[in-house]
């Protein structure tokens, strides 16, 4: 058994960054994931792949109003740029209607990207972890309180802390963790019925040699309520010599399979390009969240977008100020967002460190 004074469960954005902020407070911090990579639900596909644009299969955007993440990207020294929206858009309102392209008005507050791909920032985060104190395919099954530790069993490993942070989405920990002594009737309950971000989005996205629809006559910004596209967005790199789309399709797709889904995008595509859809395509990628057993897990009742989010019962440690429910739903801030997360990062760092300075 691994004797470690806090124990981190997700090695996402609020577990990476939480780490981060307690890496030179004298504890020993250690980090359990479930998945045999990092990041949780920022991945960005083809990363680092050279010729082809990184495409974002998760978390993508940030605001100005984000300043929880602005200052820790600032802090990291990661670049930004602006997300590429232009003056028009193609809009298609029915399947009876054909698509006509539109005027969008002038963009008050642009929306940003991370240069090379979000997972720029996980990487950054990761370089200082010990790798020896990170263990991924590791999925965390039981929790028990025992004296003044947490007991905390994985797969293939045991550890035993004084402190826990799970990050995970409240719902996947209520849904896959056996913790004991159990919570509360209540708080199981909010946790069961808190929304998890992007867990019923299907996000696609395409490489391609040239960026044909930047033509006058044409737009990579697309808003369509036949779909099965039903936003999508001009994504190409950075240094513009890169190019794709990337965008959301109708959750409802979800149990095709991917080559019926990429069949349908493209179907969808030629419709607006022509050929150029496939003339110049290099990779189609996707991702469903909802089939990512350790993001999300189906509600036991209806549950609408951000419910819970943000919930004051989040707010406070449990089991003796033991463990810790963590991650960007559970932020009064930007919740569900990764302002979101690095938010709750923040507030529990500010208790460990306080603990850990007293204690």
């Amino acid at each position: 058994m691994i004797q470690t004074d806090v124990l981190i469960i997700g090695a996402g954005l609020t577990g990476l960054t939480l780490h981060h902020y307690l890496k030179d407070h004298g504890c020993r911090v250690r980090v359990v994931e479930a998945r045999e990579r990092i990041g949780g639900r920022i991945y960005t596909a083809g990363f680092d792949s050279g010729p082809e644009a990184p495409v974002e299969m998760g978390a993508t955007w940030l605001g100005s109003s984000h300043t929880h993440l602005f200052k820790l990207i600032h802090d990291l020294d990661i670049e930004l740029f602006e997300q590429i929206l232009g003056d028009r858009a193609i809009y298609e309102p029915t399947s009876m209607s054909p698509h006509q392209l539109v005027s969008l008005p002038e963009q008050q507050e642009p929306s940003y990207r991370i240069r090379g791909g979000t997972f720029s920032l996980i990487e950054t985060l990761s370089s200082d972890l010990d790798p020896d104190h990170l263990f991924t395919g590791q999925p965390v099954q039981s929790l028990l309180e025992k004296d003044d530790r947490l007991i905390v069993e994985c797969a293939d490993v045991s550890f035993s802390a004084r402190q826990v942070v799970s990050t995970l989405p409240p719902g996947l920990l209520h849904h896959l963790v056996e913790i004991e002594p159990a919570l509360p009737h209540s708080v199981q309950y909010i946790m069961a019925t808190t929304h998890t971000w992007m867990g019923e989005s299907i996000k696609f996205g395409l490489t391609y040699k040239k960026p044909f629809w930047r033509d006058k006559s044409s737009s990579g910004t697309l808003f369509s309520n036949v779909g099965p596209i039903t936003e999508m967005y001009d994504h190409s790199s950075f240094e513009d010599n890169r190019y794709s789309l990337m965008g959301f399709l109708n959750g409802s797709y979800y149990s095709l399979s991917s080559d019926e889904r990429r069949t349908m995008v493209l179907n969808q595509l030629r419709k607006y390009y022509g050929k150029q859809a496939d003339q110049t395509l290099l990779h189609y990628h996707e991702l469903v969240w909802s089939r990512e057993e350790y993001t999300f897990t189906p509600y036991v009742d209806h549950v609408l977008p951000h419910q819970n989010n943000g919930h004051g019962i989040y707010q406070k440690p449990f089991l003796n100020g033991k463990l810790y429910i963590a991650g960007a739903e559970t932020s009064a801030v930007s919740p569900g967002y990764m302002d979101g997360a690095v938010n709750s990062a923040r507030i529990v760092y500010e208790s460990l460190r306080d603990y850990y300075l007293l204690s």
